[in-house]
């Protein structure tokens, strides 16, 4: 194992044991969006805040793998105070990353690197994934109201 694959799998299990936002925002300041991987079982329940363009707060429960709660606390994290398009490219580089496509180095990834490596697993890609989904579900429906 390299030392880049000890860091990266040190910095999803930091963020599984030590989730970043784990919890719910009252209904009043935002919205819900709720997601299930049927093909393993992880769920999320994610809160959104959105105001003015901008994604103001992000939170999230669940259960399942290390992989998708450490993606959601990733995820919230990155998102929080960002503009919503900001977001939604943040997203969409997470999903060619996931697809094994060459990423554009101009949004830095931070902790979400760490994640890369789940792109040479294909069935838990899935896993991954669930919450940037829940994500861009959210901000569509916050657009809608």
């Amino acid at each position: 194992m390299s030392s880049l694959d000890d860091l990266y799998r040190r910095v999803i299990m930091d963020h599984y044991q030590k989730p970043r936002n784990r919890g719910k925002l009252e209904e009043s300041d935002g919205l819900i969006v709720n997601l299930n991987n049927p093909t393993c079982g992880d769920s999320i329940s994610l809160s959104l805040k959105v105001e003015d363009g901008k994604v103001v707060d992000a939170k999230f429960l669940g259960e399942g793998c290390s992989i998708s709660m450490s993606s959601a606390s990733m995820m919230t994290d990155a998102v929080k105070g960002k503009p919503v398009a900001e977001a939604l490219e943040l997203s969409q580089k997470f999903s060619d990353m996931m697809q094994g496509k060459e990423v554009d180095d101009s949004i830095d990834l931070g902790d979400i690197e760490a994640l890369s490596g789940v792109a040479k697993f294909p069935a838990r890609i899935k896993c991954a994934t669930l919450a940037w989904k829940a994500l861009e579900q959210g901000v569509k429906q916050a657009e809608q109201e």
